[in-house]
């Protein structure tokens, strides 16, 4: 601080900040979880210990510490420190701290971290203006980011950073920050009480994020302190409904989650759970998905995933489509969740999907393959006299209406592509012929 009254200043923003901000870890024995990722032994926290940090992409939902662990870098560090917001910063800001951190290592001989929040805002101009300070090592990167980073940040900064992805923290370990918020000097200091009951109800709004586990207790505390008449207030599951009125899980539709979710609704219908793929399909509708998105999605798994097993499938996925586009939401959504139930029930079989993929195969690097001349056209003047079509046998004309006549070009047999599955319609229905090649026919 330069002066008492800095350091008056900067007290008084501590004391007035959020319990969030006020709990954040200050070494890595109060950081809570990640074990994988910087627990005892893995390379990042060697790494910060020995102060010898490399370029790294920290990568995880909200509330679950990638703030918190720049911050510990930063104590931790005798690089110094400089931070960078992509919501407020372009790339004149981005120019002027690799500036200053080449004329600090000319002069000093002091490395610098740069800690970027939200890396994934910036535009690639200004993601690109990194890259020759990373790889000269003029600047430490520190980026972090609650999307991809595979999606959302160019391939070259990638290449020079260590990606670290962060995971939401399990429900002990939210409890253990509940618990601190209480306990610790820098939050309540024993002066709240909070029920079990309560403390299991903000375990489970917080869905994994500290930020919101301890911004739901702090507005909860004020609401029972209001109560309290001067006594010491005790947090019940009232307070705490009345701080978080309504629950929103992470879904956006542009984002990785939005992916993640859909992705696991559509294994959910494939693999034959009804309940999850409602929860999914729920999760969707409340994160504001397109009903039409969600429609297109049980549309394809009917053909690609259940195909002849059921051909009423792909009816009933057609029809909720339409209904989709017809009726929207709220509505839409029975239609949807009975769409979805008959596709987790139906038998299963990918035959058609394996089908067409592998004859799309043989035709993009097998020989080139020529129509059997009894399956030529013969409808136009002058095809019977270059001989076109003849020997067809017109199965209509046969007692069963079928005709072991051949139909797939030389070198292709029966079998090559579709391989019937073993469930509902399509179960037993191989077909089985001994036609004759062309070449024997002629």
């Amino acid at each position: 601080m330069d002066s008492l009254f800095d350091e008056s200043a900067e007290r008084a923003r501590f004391e007035h900040a959020p319990l969030a901000v006020r709990m954040r870890p200050r070494t890595l024995e109060e950081f809570v979880g990640q074990q994988s990722a910087v627990g005892p032994g893995t390379l990042l926290r060697r790494a910060i210990e020995s102060d010898e940090l490399s370029p790294v992409i920290l990568y995880g939902p909200p509330g679950s510490g990638k703030t918190s662990l720049a911050r510990i870098i930063a104590l931790a560090t005798e690089a110094h420190f400089a931070e960078v917001s992509a919501v407020a910063s372009g790339v004149a800001d981005i120019r002027s701290a690799i500036a200053a951190a080449r004329q600090r290592l000319g002069e000093t001989g002091q490395r610098t971290i740069l800690f970027i929040d939200e890396i994934h805002r910036f535009s690639k101009s200004q993601q690109d203006a990194l890259l020759h300070a990373v790889e000269d090592s003029l600047v430490i990167l520190i980026g972090a980011t609650t999307e991809n980073p595979f999606f959302e940040v160019n391939a070259p900064l990638i290449s020079r950073a260590r990606i670290i992805e962060l995971t939401p923290l399990g429900d002990e370990e939210i409890g253990t920050l509940i618990e601190r918020g209480l306990a610790d000097e820098r939050g309540f200091s024993h002066a709240v009480e909070l029920d079990p009951d309560a403390k299991e109800s903000i375990v489970r709004i917080a869905g994994g994020d500290a930020r919101v586990a301890l911004t739901t207790l702090e507005i909860a505390a004020a609401s029972a302190a209001q109560r309290s008449s001067g006594e010491r207030p005790r947090v019940t599951c009232e307070d705490v409904a009345e701080a978080t009125p309504t629950r929103s899980l992470p879904y956006d539709k542009d984002a990785d989650v939005h992916y993640d979710v859909v992705s696991a609704f559509i294994k959910s219908m494939r693999g034959g759970d009804p309940d999850a793929a409602v929860y999914w399909l729920a999760r969707m509708a409340e994160g504001g998905e397109k009903p039409t998105f969600i429609a297109r999605r049980i549309l394809i798994l009917a053909s690609e995933d259940i195909g002849n097993a059921d051909p009423q499938a792909l009816l009933v996925a057609h029809a909720a489509f339409k209904a989709a586009e017809s009726v929207g939401w709220p509505e839409c959504r029975i239609v949807l969740a009975q769409a979805a139930i008959y596709m987790a029930l139906a038998p299963k079989s990918n035959a058609s999907y394996r089908a067409i993929e592998a004859a799309l195969s043989e035709v993009r690097s097998g020989p080139a393959r020529h129509v059997p001349n009894h399956l030529r056209d013969r409808s136009y003047r002058g095809a019977a006299q270059l001989g076109r079509g003849e020997g067809y046998v017109y199965p209509h004309d046969e007692p069963e209406r079928a005709t072991a006549q051949r139909y797939l070009p030389d070198g292709l047999e029966s079998g090559a592509f579709w391989q019937p599955g073993d469930a509902g319609w399509e179960r037993g229905r191989a077909r089985d012929t001994t036609a004759p090649s062309s070449e024997d026919e002629r």
